[in-house]
């Protein structure tokens, strides 16, 4: 098998979409909605 610049471009792309895909699991994981929330509210609290 021989890989040439459009099958390596063919892969980087599907790589690509992948880790987005898995950023945008990460980001609306409710596990993570603490913390989010917690850091959303961060500018707003006084010292």
């Amino acid at each position: 098998m021989e890989l040439d610049i459009n099958t390596l471009r063919s892969m980087a792309t599907v790589v690509s979409f992948i880790t987005f895909i898995g950023i945008i699991v990460w980001a609306y994981s409710r596990r993570n909605a603490a913390d989010f929330e917690e850091a959303a509210n961060l500018p707003f609290e006084q010292d």
